[in-house]
């Protein structure tokens, strides 16, 4: 079940919460690609808070919303850039996306399998997909006062088996949001302490959130290879018995 495009902006951005949580995410997004210069990236889901780094330097930045949820208008005091689209039908060429961003999708669709096929078609070669979905283990995942406490949670092996099965190479994975799902001013002062010390003893404190960074997988053609035979090949002689090796 998706969530109205109203209520995430409301989440992601009139809500100290949804502020910080939008920080700890776009963070780690940064750190997994520092830059997109000259690429073509995508969001799909509500992955448009992550993006805005991009803006400046990639080639062309699209954020496709799925229609069960809805669409707005961003970025904010600019040329417009999201789009409206189906499920497992975006209006990309094939092949045509560099860096793509899923977040708020994948857990909520009906057909996961089916939104990945569509990903993997969009993505070119040498292309790389990051999945972010809510983690099974964190707390983030049994709150309803957050996005994340919406849809199925994924662990680690499920997801990166799931990606296995649709074209995709896990390649990296990390969790983010150590901190509460809590409104509370304690909590929100002190958000950063929690994120720095979740960094640190992560397999212990499990974050909220799951990333999972994977490739397209490229398979080798697997034809039976040259067909063509050789009209006139060259035979090997055998030396007579007696003669010296040249």
């Amino acid at each position: 079940m998706y969530l109205d495009v109203q209520d995430l902006r409301n989440f992601y951005y009139r809500s100290a919460l949804g502020r910080a949580a939008q920080k700890a995410v776009r963070d780690e997004t940064l750190d997994l690609w520092p830059e997109a210069k000259g690429q073509s990236v995508v969001g799909y889901g509500f992955a448009v808070p992550l993006l805005r780094p991009y803006l400046a330097e990639a080639r062309r930045v699209i954020g496709l919303m799925p229609a069960p949820q809805g669409v707005m208008p961003w970025p904010a005091g600019m040329a417009n850039v999201a789009a409206l689209c189906e499920e497992t039908l975006w209006p990309i060429e094939t092949g045509r996306v560099d860096r793509l961003v899923m977040m708020h999708g994948l857990e909520n669709c009906d057909r996961p399998g089916d939104l990945l096929t569509e990903a993997n078609r969009v993505l070119g070669p040498g292309g790389r997909a990051l999945f972010i979905v809510p983690h099974r283990a964190g707390l983030w995942s049994r709150s309803d006062k957050t996005p994340f406490g919406f849809g199925r949670p994924y662990s680690t092996s499920q997801l990166e088996a799931q990606l296995r099965q649709h074209g995709f190479m896990p390649e990296r994975h990390r969790t983010t949001l150590f901190q509460p799902p809590s409104h509370r001013r304690f909590w929100r002062r002190t958000g950063p302490l929690w994120e720095s010390v979740g960094k640190t003893v992560s397999p212990v404190m499990a974050g909220g959130v799951l990333m999972v960074e994977a490739s397209k997988r490229v398979h080798a053609p697997s034809g039976p290879g040259l067909r063509e035979a050789v009209r006139k090949p060259l035979g090997v002689l055998a030396p007579k018995p007696g003669t010296a090796p040249v």
